[in-house]
């Protein structure tokens, strides 16, 4: 099988490490679709819901913005249609740019975090999600365990950030 096939196969069946073979064999992040579109790879796996899978073809070049995200065949919609929140997640981090009035799944909080994300590990976009924007610092604590924690605090310092976002 061409590494092209070889691809496509392991993005069907969600194995990352057949995806990294494939295309580390020569296939092309940007295969093209029935109707001779581009993104066909990035497509599938999104309205799949292969969230580690969409980041390692975004890292590896795929075209994760369309220039208006809510046609049908970008990865933020096929992710949306497919209702594949944590893909949406990724997207984002990976510098998506969410038109304003598209309905993601995603809360206020699972947003900013994206974009925060986006902004932080330096994703390469226009506009809101460059450095120097608007966005508060947000600190990202990962706790494994610790039982008993208050996380009110943590919370109410979130919604805060939202909210002054929101009137900005």
């Amino acid at each position: 099988m061409s590494p092209s096939a070889n691809l496509i196969k392991a993005i069907r069946t969600g194995l990352l490490s057949e995806v990294i073979a494939a295309l580390d064999a020569g296939a092309q992040v940007e295969l093209l679709d029935g109707p001779g579109d581009p993104g066909l790879p990035l497509a599938m796996a999104c309205f799949m819901g292969h969230a580690e899978i969409v980041r390692e073809l975004g890292i590896r070049g795929a075209k994760i913005n369309f220039p208006d995200n809510r046609e049908p065949k970008s990865p933020l919609s096929m992710a949306i249609r497919g209702g594949r929140t944590e893909v949406i997640k990724v997207l984002i981090e990976l510098g998506a740019e969410v038109p304003p009035d598209l309905q993601t799944g995603l809360t206020d909080q699972e947003l900013m975090l994206a974009r925060w994300k986006a902004q932080h590990f330096g994703a390469r976009t226009s506009g809101a999600n460059q450095a120097g924007s608007d966005y508060p610092d947000v600190e990202e604590i990962q706790v494994l365990s610790c039982y008993g924690t208050d996380t009110d605090v943590l919370n109410a310092d979130m919604r805060r950030a939202v909210e002054d976002m929101a009137k900005k």
